[in-house]
């Protein structure tokens, strides 16, 4: 019984929605769509599971097990315990397999069994329930959706809503602006939908490809993180990879993955980098030991609050924060909080590689193949930082910073080992150094 799952069973709404879905698309004005109650109303009908209890005390049973456990039957004499009763069902240990447990189960005037595990939750398929009644529970929906519409699954994807909805209208305004600006950005490429995970609603939840229900007690469909958006498994499927967060859900700006920080804010690179940079750039390209000399921490920790609380609109200019180094403080942090570092755990060990080739034309071409596996809202932020350092070298007279010293700030704030291995990491340095140095030296011809 490897069965999806969804909603409680005893939450109650109107059986009087109609089949067809009127949607508003301006993601100013949005409002729900009328959901299709078909699904919603077959899970009201599902058979309620009855419990059989042994009248006995089974000193084989299991502690995770209660009274539904009846010992070592066969399946002949546990189909005479349930009595035909739908819904009705009891746990067994197999005769066939002593020291294995079955889970026996009516529905559609049979005895179903099943193989029943247990690692701390119990299971028979995929998803994995904290007692025996809520998977039995889960089970008799599923089955009893799946039994009586079948046919209305199969075909329940052909009239979807999803682009009427905002999610697509929004990010469609947004790439036709983004076309009729003309194309200046360096490397521009479609993002692509990756943070969607299977998902327990609590309550009623509709699909927002297909607007039909969800059903089931758990595991009910697939949420993503990015755009807020909800659908069954079998429909993200076809929802298009790409999206667009919804900026209600960003809820700080540091330790906030990059790529998502970006897609809600529909910019080409975080805006904490922006500004700060914008801001060094104008006062502080000839501060001494810049990058190198540390800010008074409790002003970085103060602009990262203001960053977190008020994003584009924080105010990091001279009159708040004299001191430049404050504000190298606060980007270098936001650097290294990131909870995907800059250059990707994924191609960590080529850059590395790369660092350790001793021909110089080689070992470009080697970091140049790393970045292009970058994503590419990592690749214009690596880009743009690595022009602005770039620049900071060229004052280096005034602020003592060349390209090797920079690689040793920044190699292991931009570089993190996939696993924190104190002794590995301690031997890469040297070589997120040099990547870093060679970045920024050779940043017109890599990027």
């Amino acid at each position: 019984m490897g069965v999806s799952l969804s909603v409680g069973l005893s939450l109650c709404l109107s059986d009087h929605y109609p089949t067809s879905c009127v949607v508003v698309a301006d993601p100013e004005d949005y409002q729900p769509p009328i959901w299709k109650s078909y699904l919603y109303r077959l899970q009201q009908e599902a058979p309620r599971p009855k419990r059989m209890t042994c009248p006995q005390e089974m000193e084989t049973r299991p502690k995770y097990y209660g009274r539904e456990f009846h010992g070592m039957l066969s399946r002949e004499y546990a189909d005479e315990l349930l009595g035909g009763a739908e819904g009705a069902y009891l746990v067994r240990e197999s005769q066939r397999q002593p020291g294995t447990h079955t889970l026996a189960l009516r529905f559609g005037h049979q005895t179903l069994n099943y193989r029943l595990f247990y690692d701390g939750k119990h299971f028979v398929g995929e998803k994995r329930f904290e007692t025996v009644h809520d998977l039995v529970t889960d089970g008799l929906i599923t089955l009893y959706i799946e039994t009586k519409a079948a046919e209305y699954i199969a075909k329940m994807t052909t009239n979807p809503i999803y682009e009427h909805l905002g999610y697509t209208s929004l990010l469609k305004d947004k790439m036709e602006h983004r076309l009729s600006r003309g194309r200046t950005e360096p490397r521009r490429v479609t993002f692509q939908r990756e943070d969607s995970k299977v998902h327990t609603f609590r309550g009623p939840h509709w699909c927002e490809y297909c607007a039909n229900f969800m059903w089931g007690l758990i595991a009910q469909g697939v949420h993503c993180s990015d755009c807020g958006l909800n659908v069954h498994k079998q429909c993200s499927k076809l929802v298009p990879s790409d999206c667009q967060p919804d900026l209600r859900r960003i809820k700080k700006v540091f330790s906030c993955d990059l790529t998502t920080l970006v897609k809600a804010h529909n910019t080409t690179r975080p805006m904490v980098v922006d500004m700060c940079i914008k801001e060094i750039e104008l006062r502080g390209l000839q501060s001494e030991g810049l990058y190198r000399v540390s800010g008074f921490s409790e002003h970085i920790e103060d602009v990262r609050l203001a960053f977190d609380r008020d994003g584009e609109k924080a105010d990091i200019s001279a009159n708040v924060y004299n001191d430049i180094n404050i504000i190298a403080g606060a980007l270098k942090l936001y650097l290294r909080d990131l909870p995907i570092p800059v250059i990707t755990f994924h191609v960590y060990s080529r850059f590395i590689q790369a660092a350790k080739i001793p021909n110089p034309d080689t070992r470009l071409e080697a970091i140049h193949e790393g970045l292009l596996q970058l994503p590419p809202a990592h690749y214009e932020t690596l880009r743009y930082l690595m022009m602005h350092l770039k620049k900071v070298t060229m004052f280096e007279k005034d602020n003592f910073m060349n390209s090797e010293n920079l690689g040793i700030v920044f190699g292991p704030t931009l570089m993190q080992p996939p696993e924190q291995n104190a002794l590995a990491t301690l031997n890469d340095m040297r070589h997120q150094k040099l990547i870093i140095q060679l970045l920024i030296e050779h940043e017109d011809v890599l990027f």
